[in-house]
């Protein structure tokens, strides 16, 4: 599975997470989040960061124009689109994006599923709590277009192998404290995410 490591914000921890084996780092530009990020911070820790490794921009509640403006400022591969955006909104979005799907039940994870998708557990405050999706709605469901995220840690990845997901998103589950990651939570994750 393809391993993305949300909530950076800072040098130290990208890198980690990329020696580590991240394929994807997530940065957040939404004030609310104890993750926030400037867009400032960002480009300067993109400069940093090897080539191989995707740079995401997560958002909520912004328009697909200032979504293009950060992610270009940035030198972001990719936006998370993490909110019920229109079908204008996507159309009028010029950086490549993933639909993040804050699944309430198991219609939700199905609506999309000619497209590849982030689907984490909804929550009022847009993740980062830790809540987990309900497995048994990925039963019977074709997942290799979905990253799942919510909940994840290293030590609960083999319960969710069996269902083949592309991909897992996490950030509250490698952390020391918001914001910050745990270098050995980091380093198990990725690597139980590869096995």
């Amino acid at each position: 599975m393809k391993a993305k490591i949300c909530g950076i914000t800072n040098l130290e921890d990208a890198l980690i997470a990329c020696e580590a084996g991240a394929d994807a780092l997530g940065f957040v530009f939404y004030d609310k989040s104890p993750r926030a990020v400037t867009k400032e911070q960002v480009r300067e820790i993109a400069k940093s960061l090897p080539p191989f490794v995707k740079k995401v921009g997560l958002f909520v509640n912004v328009d697909a124009d200032y979504v293009d403006k950060i992610c270009d400022f940035c030198g972001l591969d990719l936006a998370q689109i993490h909110f019920e955006a229109s079908d204008e909104f996507f159309e009028s979005l010029k950086t490549p994006y993933i639909r993040v799907v804050r699944a309430i039940c198991k219609e939700d994870i199905v609506k999309y599923k000619n497209e590849y998708i982030l689907v984490d557990a909804f929550v009022e405050s847009y993740g980062g709590e830790g809540k987990r999706v309900a497995l048994e709605w990925f039963e019977d469901v074709d997942c290799s277009k979905i990253i799942l995220a919510g909940g994840l840690t290293h030590e609960n990845l083999s319960e969710i192998k069996p269902y083949g997901f592309y991909g897992v998103d996490v950030s509250s589950g490698v952390e020391a404290s918001k914001g910050k990651k745990d270098r050995d939570k980091v380093v198990a994750f990725i690597r139980n995410s590869k096995i």
